[in-house]
Parts: structure tokens; sequence; C-alpha cells
């Protein structure tokens, strides 16, 4: 099976409830109702969207990569994707996708993992554990270090060596390009806009993203980006 699935969404901008610009390096946490859609897009090219999904009723249950990679057999998402939690239980699927793949593997930067793939100088730097921390502080209860798992990289390009290892590449999206996702139940989303300067994941320059959502059809269909 092809890792790209490209999909235009049939979601009008216009009819979005929520229309968000998340500048590089910050972050942005929000729950969905079941049938909402969330659109992410990618302003001005290969920038690295980390993410992260919650049963929104029951925040333990998070998204496995390992699940997911399992279920769909292969370690890329694209349209028609299902991000399964821990549980097994769908979580989003996406329905819509002009990049055409994201990585799974990749993780998320932190002042730990910069120093040890780059240099002890890079400690300092801003990361996006740090953003998914805060923005788990901020939302009270709960929520803790213990809860952040192996996230999304939406946009972001991860080739795999044929010995296994990953390499971090220039992105394949480019401006404009987004990813579109539907709430199969109540999700919690977690967001960091990737603030990495020393690998080339978003061309060493990290940029805006914006941020749409749509509710779900009155009659209780499904979103038309999902047909």
């Amino acid at each position: 099976m092809t890792d790209f699935i490209l999909k235009e969404s049939a979601l009008k901008e216009e009819d979005a409830v929520l229309d968000v610009v998340v500048p590089a390096g910050e972050g942005w946490m929000k729950d969905l109702e079941p049938g909402q859609v969330l659109r992410i897009i990618d302003l001005e090219g290969n920038q690295a969207v980390d993410t992260l999904f919650y049963d929104a009723d029951h925040p333990e249950d998070h998204y496995s990569a390992v699940r997911t990679i399992v279920a769909q057999g292969r370690i890329y998402l694209t349209t028609g994707s299902v991000l399964l939690a821990e549980s097994g239980k769908p979580l989003v699927t996406i329905v819509a996708d002009t990049c055409g793949r994201h990585d799974t593997l990749g993780g998320a930067c932190s002042a730990q993992s910069n120093t040890v793939r780059y240099s002890h100088d890079t400690f300092h730097m801003h990361n996006c554990r740090d953003t998914f921390l805060r923005l788990l502080a901020e939302r009270g209860g709960p929520w803790s270090k213990r809860d952040l798992a192996p996230n999304v990289n939406f946009f972001m390009n991860v080739p795999v060596t044929p010995e296994g290892g990953l390499t971090f590449a220039d992105g394949v999206s480019a401006p404009g390009r987004y990813v579109e996702m539907r709430a199969e139940i109540r999700v919690t989303v977690l967001i960091s806009n990737c603030p990495q300067l020393n690998n080339p994941c978003n061309a060493y320059n990290p940029t805006p993203v914006r941020l749409l959502v749509w509710d779900a059809p009155a009659s209780g269909g499904r979103a038309a980006a999902g047909g």
C-alpha cells in the first residue's frame, strides 16, 4: 500500500466554528466532540506539528503509536488512517490530507533529547515536551508528565533506513497543505507547534500553523470531509 493517499476536503473555511493561528513554539489544547473535524494547516511549509490525542472522558487512555501502526499495517499516517488509543478504541480518523504522509516514530523533542542528538549547549532551547507539560499544567486536574506518550508529528518527514534507524529529513509538505481529522469520541487534542532549530524537519525555520474546527452535521451524519 502506498504511503501517500491525497484527498482534499469539501469543508469550507467560512463554516468553521473555530479559527486560530498557533505561532511557532506555542501550543494548543482543546476537547473535540464526536463528529467534529479539526484541520491543521501548514501555513509556510515544512513545519512539524507534534500532536497527542486522549479520550477526553478517560484521559489515561491516550493515543497509541504501536496499536495504530499495527492496525493499519504501515508506519506513516495518511488519508483513512484511524488513530487508536491504548485500549484499542478509535480516537480520530484522518478524512482529508493534502500532504499525504505524517510521522509516527520521531517523538517529541525535549531538552534531554536535544543534548543527546546534537550538543549540550542546546539544553536551554525551547522544546515540544516543555510545551506539552505547560499546557497540561494549565489544564489542571489529573494531568501530569506521566500522560505524555509517543506522539504524532504531522507534516514531519522521518525516513527509516534499511537498518531500521531513523533519519530526520527535509519535510514533504508545502505552504497551505493540510491534514484533517474527525473525532470518533470526545477527544482531547494536545499540540506543540515545534520550535526545533537543530534538524531539517522544518527547514531550520519554525513557522505558524492554522487550526480550523467544524461541528458535526446537524443531521448526525459524518462531516463532508469524510464522505
